[in-house]
């Protein structure tokens, strides 16, 4: 079994994050490793994740109380009503605030899971194992977690950090090449928003990082996390630099909600887009240079990563994103808070602008 830690230090949670191959197998060694302590647990598993992971993982807690619980996971459900579902398990099996829940599956898994633990007897113990490439980079790491309504994406939620996050890459080799692109889509994010050189390594090595060739795959999962922890240690909560993370999303989250979260576009191609659009706007308020503009549309470009938002909306859809990206919970006004970057590893938050300015730019690059 080989991997590489990571130890996540924030003021409300110290925890591991092991990332390597076959983890499944010792899950029970990394626990105990972790110093974490409960004799009953409640397994949250997304339908998707392939039975025979999850009968290792069952093997692998041969002295535990375990409750098993499936759900459908994708971003329709992920609601209300699947977080009762989670609640009412807890409470049937009267599980005590000793006692831990497991995700396994994506980041809607981890979300929706991660806010039943911290609500559920005003918090238990909660371990997460995140079986796509999306949630090993990404929503594993950090201690968000909430759920979708109508009115907007994550718009219900808290911060929870986890006791644990294992990941392991033999999950990935299930997955579509669709969801493979969706994790890059933030990998690439952090290397935009912290790392130049790290960006340089994904241009070197994106088809084989795509490709899930060890040990490239391996490393962007690594600096993936090492890049978010050092944002997460420094602003657990939000209130400042931790925003530069939605690098993207405020475009992304609007478009996801405008296609009421179906299958046409997933959360991982949004962010691709969002950064697409924020890169476009970045450029023309002449805040990043032509020459980083083009070498990071290009990476975009000349991939197999989606790159064209008209693909999936027109110039009649404008007034509908813009009404989502007004409800975006990182506005403190009637202006809409962009993050947006000003050279490759340097981006810039606390930018606002009208309804006026964003309708004008979205109608104008929807025409195109």
């Amino acid at each position: 079994m080989k991997k590489t830690k990571l130890i996540i230090n924030t003021n409300t949670q110290s925890y591991n994050i092991f990332i390597g191959s076959n983890l499944i197998s010792k899950i029970s060694s990394l626990i105990k490793e972790s110093s974490i302590r409960f004799e009953k647990c409640l397994l949250v598993i997304d339908k998707n994740v392939p039975k025979s992971f999850i009968l290792k993982i069952r093997k692998s807690f041969k002295n535990k109380k375990l409750c098993l619980h499936f759900i459908n996971a994708n971003e329709k459900n992920k609601n209300q009503k699947t977080l009762d579902g989670i609640l009412k398990m807890l409470l049937k099996n009267n599980f005590s605030r000793q006692d831990c829940l497991i995700t396994i599956g994506g980041g809607i898994t981890g979300d929706v899971g991660g806010f039943a633990s911290s609500i559920f007897k005003r918090g238990l113990q909660f371990i997460n194992i995140p079986t796509t490439l999306l949630s090993q980079v990404d929503s594993s790491v950090g201690g968000k977690t909430g759920f979708n309504t109508k009115y907007g994406k994550n718009l219900i939620g808290n911060f929870y950090q986890p006791n644990l996050v294992i990941s392991d890459i033999q999950f990935l080799k299930t997955l579509s090449k669709r969801e493979v692109i969706c994790g890059y889509g933030e990998i690439l994010k952090h290397s935009l928003i912290a790392n130049k050189n790290f960006y340089s390594f994904l241009n070197k090595n994106r088809d084989k990082i795509l490709n899930l060739s060890s040990p490239f795959i391996e490393k962007a999962i690594f600096q993936s996390c090492k890049i978010k922890k050092n944002i997460v240690e420094k602003d657990e909560k939000e209130k400042g630099i931790r925003k530069i993370l939605n690098f993207g999303h405020t475009f992304a989250h609007a478009y996801e909600a405008t296609l009421n979260y179906s299958k046409k576009l997933n959360h991982g191609e949004a962010v691709i887009l969002g950064m697409k659009t924020a890169l476009i706007f970045s450029l023309k308020n002449k805040l990043l240079k032509k020459n980083e503009y083009n070498s990071i549309i290009n990476h975009i470009s000349n991939s197999v990563l989606p790159s064209n938002v008209n693909k999936f909306f027109k110039v009649k859809d404008s007034s509908k994103i813009l009404s989502f990206m007004l409800k975006d919970k990182k506005n403190k006004s009637k202006k809409i808070n962009l993050v947006l970057l000003k050279k490759i590893g340097l981006p810039i938050i606390h930018k606002e602008y009208s309804r006026k300015q964003l309708s004008k730019f979205l109608n104008n690059e929807l025409l195109n």
